[in-house]
Formats: C-alpha cells, sequence, structure tokens
C-alpha cells in the first residue's frame, strides 16, 4: 500500500523501530543526567550511595597509624684479624719426559773377538850382560847383540832367518843373520855386532825372526843397548808356541 492516495488524500506516516530506540535513549540519557544533578546538588541525598564521611570498608575499617621514624643504629667497625705471613714454597722443577726407544727385534748378540793368533815365535827373555862372556878377548872394545833359537821341548832350531832393524846413534840399522851360526850362544846361536864400542839407546833397535818368505815368525822385540861396558852385550832368546 503506498504511502499517497492517487485521489487526492495524503495519509498518515507510521512511527518505525529506529524511531522508538532513538527515544528510548534519550529518556534514559535524561534520567542519568538528572540522577547525577541530585546528588551534585544534595550530597547528602538518601540517593548517593557514598555520602560524605562514609566508608568503602564500613565504620569498622582500620585507621592508619603513623610509625615513628627511628635512625639506623651506627655501624661498629669489627676488629681485622691480621694474616700471618708464610712461607710460599717454591715450585718444583719437573723434568721433561723423553721418549725410551725400543725395538720388538731382540737384539743381536756380540761375537766375542776371537783371540789373535800368536806367533810361532815368542822372546822368553832380553836380558843386558858383559861381552867378555862370549868374547872374553874384547872386553870393551865390542858393543853387540846375540841369542837362540829353540823349539818346545828345547831343542835348538837351527836355519831361521833373524834380522836387526831400526837406528842406532843417527844411523840407519839392517841386517841379516841365520840362527845356528854363532855356536858360542849355542846350537842355534846368532849374532849381530853393532860396533867396536858399547853405544846407548832406548828401543830404537828390534830383532825379529822371518821365514825364507820374509814372513814374521815373531814378534817385534824391541830392545835397549847402554854405554855401559858391563852391559855391552844383548842376549835375546825365542822359544817356540805350543
Amino acid at each position: 500500500m503506498s504511502k499517497f492516495d492517487f485521489s487526492g488524500n495524503r495519509s498518515r506516516p507510521s512511527m518505525e523501530l529506529w524511531d522508538i530506540l532513538s527515544i528510548l535513549v534519550l529518556v534514559v540519557t535524561v534520567c542519568i543526567a538528572g540522577f547525577f544533578l541530585v546528588i551534585l546538588i544534595n550530597p547528602n541525598s538518601s540517593l548517593n550511595p557514598l555520602p560524605p564521611g562514609s566508608s568503602l570498608f564500613g565504620p569498622n575499617a582500620p585507621t592508619a597509624t603513623a610509625a615513628p621514624f627511628t635512625l639506623v643504629p651506627t655501624w661498629t667497625a669489627s676488629p681485622t684479624l691480621e694474616l700471618t705471613a708464610t712461607n710460599t714454597p717454591r715450585p718444583t722443577f719437573t723434568p721433561i719426559f723423553t721418549d725410551t726407544p725400543f725395538s720388538l727385534v731382540p737384539p743381536t748378540r756380540t761375537p766375542k773377538p776371537s783371540n789373535t793368533p800368536r806367533a810361532p815365535f815368542t822372546s822368553i827373555s832380553v836380558t843386558q850382560v858383559e861381552s867378555t862372556l862370549i868374547h872374553p878377548e874384547l872386553a870393551c872394545n865390542w858393543a853387540g847383540i846375540g841369542g837362540t833359537v829353540v823349539d818346545n821341548n828345547n831343542s835348538p832350531v837351527i836355519g831361521t832367518v833373524v834380522v836387526l832393524r831400526g837406528f842406532l846413534d843417527g844411523n840407519s840399522v839392517d841386517l841379516t843373520t841365520v840362527s845356528g851360526i854363532n855356536k858360542e850362544y849355542g846350537p842355534s846361536g846368532f849374532e849381530f855386532v853393532l860396533g867396536s864400542s858399547p853405544v846407548a839407546s832406548n828401543k830404537t833397535l828390534y830383532v825379529q825372526l822371518l821365514d825364507l818368505n820374509n814372513i814374521p815368525l815373531s814378534d817385534k822385540v824391541e830392545v835397549t843397548t847402554s854405554a855401559d861396558c858391563a852391559k855391552n852385550l844383548v842376549i835375546v832368546r825365542f822359544k817356540k808356541n805350543r
């Protein structure tokens, strides 16, 4: 149904829902404003839920009591304990460990040194005597070296080469003879003439036995000569080893 009548007569408008709500909000607002206005004008009104002099906690609410202000007691320093100095031990030196080498292979046995083979002949004595025992006629007008060669049974060994080498009174000496020529010393005797007078020397001469191929049959036996007429003959005796 339209709002207007086409016959020329105008109809009344009807009130809608929003209009009604607006009027209700306006009425409530006016009532609240009137409530606060009454309390503002008369605070002691019965409409005021919190009239002046009343408390939210009731008549028995505790009252605040001011506590007396007290000063903090003064601080008294406590006695300080004195520490007694103690001797601090010095650090000890710790040696650095070194690696100890080891081997899983057992050590090989060191063979014992073999005995050096001995020469076939060894000098058993070297003595200084007066030459008159062999040459009584020469007295002190002679100097020399003599001796003998025997086997291990003390039997004479004849035909062994005997050499005298070295230096005497600044001169080189190289003499050769054969055992068995000078029988005055024994069946295997030999002799070297050094001169017509005694001459001193200190192990500058040596006597040695050789075979026919000039291979040594004994070690070199160093001899010392003397200028004393009572020691102008040196006797060297060789013996064969077992």
